[in-house]
């Protein structure tokens, strides 16, 4: 079972047009309501490849109504905390003729201590039944700021797997938690922890510190570049096959996927970067979010071909191990 936590839901508003006309008015677009959240897209990409699991989340106010609809729409399954504040929503405009895609994000809402009490309660429990725990996305505010350190350290003494994908104001604490996978993109972690990563150098001296750290994978990708990660203290490059970007929205997420994908299944690292890298291609190419299906992104396996940087490691033992 894996347990996903997201505790930054979004309502997404998805309004689809065949063209979209800049401060003129525009009519008769297709409107549909889906859940949203790296988390809940994780959980949703998961689903699509049969990996049994379940979305925990904060929800309130008729946003949270609307968000758990469309959780049940999906069959995601999913257990949550109720908030006095609103689940924030975004406005999603497609243009299906460029094709393109705009967003735009309302404000995040409060969580009250007692709610962030009440939701480690809910994640310790959750935990004990699970095998992975997937911890993805922003933190709302300050004061759910502790939640996902703590959750990585109740996955560790719990004897879990958990994987980490944040980013902001949390994002030290959660690595000081020693989670066991890491997976950020470059910007994301340049602007959390006030550090350059340009260079090869800069990049392979974080992956270094963050194995110092008790990680023992790591994934600092780069969009549609080149990107490195790492196994151990094993450094490897890949370069990202191009194709025609829709929407690049829930890549990383498809991604995160393919990671936890590799560890519930026992595959080796480079299978297991190539799978997640074939995911996230395939997603940047529609406008559903992590909806890959599995032969679709088989499709890019062989034009994925990572590379060892410095020490090479023979492929014996290679499988992760709970």
């Amino acid at each position: 079972m894996v347990l996903t936590v997201t505790i930054n839901p979004l309502l997404e508003r998805r309004y689809e047009y065949k063209n979209v006309s800049i401060h003129h008015q525009n009519r008769n677009g297709v409107v549909t309501l889906q859940a949203g959240g790296k988390g809940i897209n994780v959980s949703r990409q998961l689903n699509g490849l049969k990996l049994q699991n379940t979305a925990l989340t904060f929800l309130g106010g008729p946003n949270g109504k609307a968000f758990r609809n469309s959780l049940n729409a999906e069959e995601i399954s999913f257990s949550f905390i109720l908030t006095k504040s609103e689940t924030r929503d975004c406005a999603v405009i497609i243009n299906s003729l460029e094709p393109s895609v705009s967003s735009f994000f309302g404000e995040d809402p409060e969580i009250s201590n007692d709610e962030v009490d009440a939701f480690l309660l809910r994640l310790e429990k959750m935990i004990k039944n699970s095998a992975f725990v997937v911890f993805s996305g922003s933190s709302p505010c300050k004061q759910a700021d502790s939640i996902f350190p703590a959750g990585i350290k109740m996955a560790n003494k719990h004897g879990k797997i958990s994987v980490c994908d944040t980013y902001g104001n949390n994002l030290q604490n959660c690595i000081d938690a020693s989670p066991t996978v890491i997976h950020n993109n470059i910007c994301e972690t340049e602007s959390s922890l006030r550090i350059s990563l340009k260079t090869e150098q800069e990049k392979l001296e974080y992956l270094d510190f963050l194995y110092s750290k008790g990680v023992k994978q790591a994934f600092l990708t780069n969009g549609e570049n080149l990107f490195h990660s790492s196994n151990f203290d094993f450094h490897y490059k890949v370069a990202v096959p191009k194709i025609v970007t829709v929407d690049a929205t829930g890549s990383g997420d498809a991604f995160t996927s393919g990671i936890v994908y590799g560890w519930h299944h026992q595959i080796t690292f480079m299978e297991q970067l190539i799978f997640a890298t074939s995911l996230g291609v395939t997603n940047a190419g529609m406008f559903d979010v992590c909806k890959v299906p599995k032969s679709k992104a088989e499709l890019f396996t062989s034009k994925i071909k990572p590379e060892a940087v410095g020490k090479k490691m023979k492929v014996i033992n290679d499988k992760p191990e709970q």
